[in-house]
């Protein structure tokens, strides 16, 4: 495991549903060439000492050699060959730029993403396209290495009885992951999900155990509650930190000696449940303030894992978009308008995917035979166009970016990416005699953010105004 730079090519806006995202690692090449072709193709070349990726896309706004990424002492340079409709690098047009990490580039109406140092596996192929996913996995994909490893470790355990634990924010997938643990399990019971949000704590114990007829006034039958409707099944409890801590207690009884007492019962019923448990709240806390028991915690955590929010993932939004686009069953025919693209992509995403799959779904109705445009999109969706990006939250190779002055002003070491861009910038403030938002458009980034980085490597602009 280690940092590897990548090429993402993550949108086809003419044809999303059919056109698999890819992924390119640019660890062992020099030159990337990218342009239009009859079909999507990619090949590595050696040319004597120059060691190409050439990439084609049957884009009609991409000119032939539309652009060119060169490795000039160890940072990627963007520059347009010439092409008949531009590049476009961080919703900006240019010419020449370096290109930073995260940053989103527009060739014809296709949408690429730099990423400047992904933990990659040794064994992770250096070419990976979205099709070449399992279909059976599906809730488990991603072109995104570290969470690919993560997912194939779910996969792994997938047959076990091991208990899993999801956390992430809300919409970030947890119930897909789950049902789709569920599937590759080969458990012949059903899957059986609970929000324990939405159980009303006065009848929790009676939804999730079951009752015996005559056990309350009301109990006019006998019922076999959640639980045991998971028999030889998944039993998936949503949100499983807003479950009261007596039901706690009688929860961790079915788990440790796999049976229900039903209200009303004298005796217990054997049970065999695979659980899987999903919060967006810190168990551990919980733990440590006493509002979650310890053994419970203890219990289920047989895997833990935690899905990242949409935000933090932008590379998979292409294979998300196919995905979801089937789900709300759009014709293979949809597109997208470029201006809309951009906007998903600026786009923050608080809700994550159930945000996306909910726009989408309303894009697609709205839009009709027509190509997605940003007024089929929510208001809050299209301003992201005239909106700064937000910054990459993490540099991952050197930790979190600074989110303001004082963060900034810290004592961290340099690491050799800090080193090399603090050379780069004293090299731009010489060049641009201090200017630092001329610095921004050649680097496309943020005037802040070159702010930040000026004062995290202590350089003196007004110096170089003199």
């Amino acid at each position: 495991m280690g940092p590897q730079t990548h090429l993402f090519l993550a949108l086809e806006c003419a044809r999303p549903r059919v056109a698999p995202a890819a992924r390119f690692a640019l660890g062992n090449v020099d030159e990337v060439i990218i342009g239009r072709g009859t079909a999507r193709a990619s090949a590595r070349v050696t040319d004597g000492q120059a060691r190409r990726l050439v990439v084609r896309v049957p884009d009609p706004w991409m000119s032939a050699t539309h652009a060119t990424l060169t490795k000039v002492f160890g940072r990627w340079i963007l520059e347009d060959s010439g092409s008949k409709n531009g590049t476009v690098l961080n919703g900006e047009p240019q010419k020449r730029a370096f290109l930073g990490d995260g940053d989103l580039i527009e060739l014809g109406h296709t949408f690429f993403i730099y990423r400047d140092a992904l933990m990659t596996a040794a064994d992770e192929p250096h070419d990976l396209d979205s099709a070449q996913v399992a279909p059976q996995s599906a809730g488990l994909a991603t072109l995104m290495p570290s969470l690919a490893q993560t997912f194939r470790r779910l996969e792994q355990v997938a047959r076990s009885d091991l208990s899993v634990v999801l956390s992430g924010e809300s919409g970030t997938g947890k119930e897909v992951v789950a049902r789709t643990l569920h599937g590759l399990s080969a458990r012949g019971g059903a899957f059986v999900a609970v929000n324990c949000g939405a159980l009303p704590e006065t009848l929790v114990e009676t939804e999730l155990f079951g009752y015996r007829k005559g056990a309350f006034s009301g109990a006019n039958e006998d019922r076999q509650g959640l639980v045991r409707s998971a028999d030889r099944g998944t039993l998936f409890l949503d949100e499983i930190g807003d479950l009261p801590l007596a039901s706690q207690a009688a929860f961790l009884r079915v788990l440790q000696e796999k049976e229900v007492v039903p209200v009303g019962a004298t005796r217990p019923v054997s049970v065999d449940i695979r659980l899987i448990a999903a919060t967006h709240r810190d168990l551990e806390g919980l733990v440590a303030d006493e509002d979650f028991r310890a053994d419970l915690f203890a219990r289920i955590s047989g895997v833990k894992v935690t899905l990242p929010p949409l935000r933090e993932r932008r590379e998979d939004l292409g294979l998300l978009i196919a995905t979801l686009l089937l789900r709300v069953g759009a014709t293979e025919r949809v597109s997208f308008d470029v201006q809309a693209a951009r906007a998903i992509f600026r786009y923050h995403w608080p809700m994550n995917i159930r945000e996306l799959e909910k726009a989408l779904a309303a894009a697609v109705v709205l839009a009709g035979e027509l190509p997605i445009e940003c007024e089929h999109l929510s208001p809050a969706i299209a301003a992201a166009l005239v909106a700064p990006p937000p910054e990459s939250e993490v540099d991952s190779s050197c930790g979190p970016v600074p989110t303001s002055d004082e963060d900034a002003d810290d004592d961290r070491p340099l690491s050799p990416e800090d080193l090399r861009r603090r050379e780069e910038l004293a090299r731009l403030l010489r060049e641009h005699k201090g200017n630092v938002s001329a610095i921004a458009r050649v680097m496309g980034k943020a005037r802040m953010q070159i702010q930040r980085w000026i004062k995290r490597y202590r350089l003196d602009a007004e110096s170089y105004r003199r």
